[in-house]
């Protein structure tokens, strides 16, 4: 309920009992001063305290007890167990007072710390059934393995040695033939052939620091053999947890049972099966050989009594259990506080590593458990664990190294006023020694009772008893003062109640009593006037609160509270809801700021403060001014000095830019002088934003007259060059081209020289007609 919803129920009428008042809300307070509001209309002796203030109460006569807290007992967490073990503190603090009024609540931090070195005490209970011979030949070799790996989480260790079997009466043992019961193993093929008569549990070896004794005890040991599949193992866990002395479980140890079997077990209400209905009472059976006396006389316990036990003697239960029925016992474990489940090798061979996982396992969780809460209380947890995460309604705490500090904060919530005044609880963490002892004083009396005056001349005459500022009147009178006596009546009298709307009496929300209004108590809240005709419930409501829950009602108005306006108090004047913690700007300047809500302008702009905007400038192009302006001391922003208004962000100089994260924004941008800046915006876990700017920008260099000159004659050349180049290539593939016509054309001809027609050579032959030859 918010503050400002409580006046409603806070008001009650002028006559509303002290007690009751107190009760009605923390906030409440009652006024017992003489004569307060009188003549005056509206005016409550149960009210806010500074209302009664207000009113002309006193100081001295206001009854307006306080919830409080108060540390008794707080001695600081211990690092390492040293010393004796009342030296070690692993829970601040140790004693508690709280004072509650009711309705009220108080909340305070409980730190926990697991201690380095902290001493041991490991009782290991083994089943000695038949299935287990394998097992303990291997645990008779591995006792001081045991010890070692052990002695490497603490120096301080004690071990010590228990078996069960089962409850030794039928239908749970072999009772025929006779021999069968001294010898279990009696006509069994196989070895060992001689077992051990069947027994419920046996206590074999007190904790002690000699490990030799230890290893000495188990190889004594031979297995029995009982005849259902479950065993007896709960009946010892109970003995083992009770029997303090017989164990010797040290008050400042951490304390571990090590439970191991390879079979299911008996749970309370078998018993019936073997004509046993007295339940188990947790008590310590153990007669002087060691033996479990009430083996058949007393049911097999229930978890509830194992869970209470565990707790009450701050003892770790491991079950060291073998695959079939490891589901069975991690359901158990899950109803006992404090347990864990491992799986045992057939042969018990990983059993040293099954320990060390599981103690390791209960060292890395911390769990507060309550022990004689009043009923009158509630509780509720917040927890603290690492990295100083909060996580609400949870008590516990795992993944923790040893000397790891968690809190908790608890919220202690008075329900209703007990029988006594005071009563004490305690916290503890599971398998702790230590507790906080916390005691609940319940403010249910009032101290101006004290000084009530029985028949009171105040009270018209004696009338009734004067107790805390008004008259407790005697059976048959009425009135403030009781001046009435019922039966009395008076139609003038009555006449004066008349509402003036209706005509209703007290505005049908009153008695008339001796001529006055006395108006009703109301579920709703306050009702008052002379006529009864106003209250504090009838105003304006905005999602279900009167006023919003933002002002009080007044007579059918409601009066808002500073921040807050509007006919029903819901439009807020502040705008630090709509400014963004990114852009630190109102509706990042995409819109404007209606009640405390961002109503987004710009088009595509939308979120609670119109950050979110795909169409509008990107980040890089918002931080660019600011950069300008934080950094180069340039720009708009820094023209129009507000930069620092809108420019949060830290600049960091930098050589050149780095990755940081997934979420780093890599930008450039050209300055007025055509030079390249580059920086990374970053925004931080903490919030703050950082702009990574590169020291150096990439600005463009001037041009170097010789390199031109070079590069112009150069260019010159090479253009020359390249056209006789050309014009060469293009006069070669012409000449190539006629002289592969002419080619072509000479071998396409059809005729020789000497054929030729037109061919003519270059002389005549004539002939001389007067030669006539040689005759002769």
């Amino acid at each position: 309920m918010s503050p400002r919803a409580r006046l409603v129920i806070c008001l009650l009428h002028t006559h509303t009992h002290i007690c009751q008042c107190l009760a009605v809300h923390p906030s409440c307070a009652w006024c017992f001063q003489e004569g307060f509001g009188k003549g005056k209309s509206g005016v409550s002796r149960c009210d806010y305290k500074k209302n009664l203030k207000a009113a002309g109460c006193d100081e001295r006569s206001l009854e307006n007890p306080k919830s409080s807290v108060a540390v008794e007992e707080n001695r600081p967490l211990s690092n390492k167990a040293s010393g004796s073990a009342t030296d070690i503190t692993q829970i601040q603090p140790q004693r508690l007072r709280v004072t509650l009024r009711p309705g009220d609540s108080k909340r305070f931090t409980v730190k926990v710390r697991q201690v380095e070195d902290y001493p041991v005490d490991l009782y290991y209970l083994m089943d000695l059934s038949y299935s287990m011979n394998d097992d303990l030949r291997s645990l008779r070799a591995l006792g001081n393995d045991l010890a070692k790996a052990i002695n490497r989480t603490t120096s301080n260790l004690q071990m010590g040695f228990g078996a069960f079997v089962d409850k030794p009466v039928s239908p749970y043992m072999y009772i025929s033939p006779e021999e069968a019961v001294k010898n279990p193993c009696y006509g069994m093929n196989r070895i060992p052939s001689v077992c051990e008569p069947q027994f419920g549990y046996k206590h074999v070896l007190s904790l002690t620091e000699k490990v030799s004794r230890f290893t000495e005890e188990v190889r004594k040991q031979i297995v029995s053999r009982n005849r259902d599949a479950p065993e007896g193992g709960f009946d010892a866990i109970i003995q083992a947890a009770v029997c303090k002395e017989k164990i010797g479980w040290r008050p400042g140890a951490s304390h571990l049972l090590v439970f191991t079997t390879d079979a299911k077990t008996h749970i309370a209400l078998d018993g019936r099966l073997a004509g046993i209905v007295q339940p188990n009472d947790g008590r310590c059976h153990m007669g002087t050989d060691n033996m479990y006396s009430m083996s058949t006389t007393l049911d097999y316990p229930s978890l509830a009594l194992i869970t209470e036990k565990m707790s009450e003697n701050n003892i770790n239960l491991i079950f060291a259990v073998t695959n079939p029925v490891q589901p069975l016992y991690k359901n158990y474990s899950e109803l006992i506080p404090g347990t864990t489940v491992g799986i045992l090798s057939d042969d018990s061979s990983n059993v040293i590593q099954l320990i060390l996982d599981a103690y390791a396992k209960i060292r890395s969780k911390v769990e507060l458990e309550v022990h004689g809460v009043p009923e009158e209380l509630s509780l509720s947890f917040n927890a603290t664990c690492l990295n100083g995460e909060v996580i609400p309604g949870l008590r516990s705490c795992s993944g923790l190294k040893i000397g790891d500090t968690v809190s908790f904060s608890v919220e202690a919530r008075m329900r209703g006023c007990p029988a006594e005044r005071t009563k004490t609880f305690t916290l503890k963490p599971v398998g702790f020694k230590d507790t906080l002892e916390i005691t609940v004083a319940f403010e249910c009396q009032c101290r101006c009772q004290a000084r009530a005056e029985p028949n009171s001349p105040g009270c018209h005459y004696g009338n009734g008893t004067y107790e805390c500022g008004i008259c407790l009147c005697h059976a048959g009178r009425l009135g403030p003062l009781c001046e009435c006596a019922e039966g009395d009546y008076s139609p003038a009298e009555q006449d004066t109640c008349g509402s003036l709307s209706n005509g209703a009496v007290c505005s049908g929300r009153g008695d008339c009593v001796c001529g006055q209004c006395v108006c009703h108590n109301s579920d709703f809240g306050k009702v008052w006037g002379k006529m009864c005709e106003c209250d504090d419930f009838n105003c304006l409501r905005y999602k279900g609160e009167l006023c919003s829950g933002h002002g009080t009602c007044s007579c059918g108005f409601c009066q808002c509270d500073p921040g807050w306006k509007g006919e029903n108090c819901n439009c807020s004047t502040h705008t630090d809801t709509c400014t963004s913690s990114m852009h630190m700007q109102l509706c990042s300047g995409r819109g404007q700021c209606v009640c405390g809500t961002c109503e987004c302008t710009q088009p595509g702009a939308y979120g609670a403060t119109c950050d979110k905007c795909p169409t509008c400038p990107d980040a890089c192009t918002m931080k660019k001014e600011c950069v300008e302006c934080k950094h180069f001391k340039r720009g708009k922003l820094f023209e129009d000095e507000s930069c620092a208004w809108i420019c949060r962000d830290e600049i960091r100089l930098v050589d050149d830019l780095t990755f940081h994260d997934k979420n780093a924004v890599n930008c450039t941008y050209k300055d007025e002088n055509d030079c390249v800046e580059r920086f990374q915006y970053y925004e931080e876990a903490s919030g703050q934003s950082v702009l990574f700017v590169v020291k150096e920008p990439d600005c463009p260099q001037g041009p170097d007259v010789l390199v031109v000159l070079l590069s112009v004659v150069g260019a010159i050349l090479f253009l020359g060059l390249a056209t006789l180049l050309m014009w060469k290539l293009l006069v070669t593939i012409h000449d190539r081209r006629e002289f592969a016509r002419f080619e072509e054309e000479r071998a396409r001809a059809k005729w020789d020289t000497s054929h030729n027609p037109l061919y003519k050579g270059a002389t005549s032959t004539f002939t001389n007609i007067t030669y006539r030859g040689n005759r002769d």
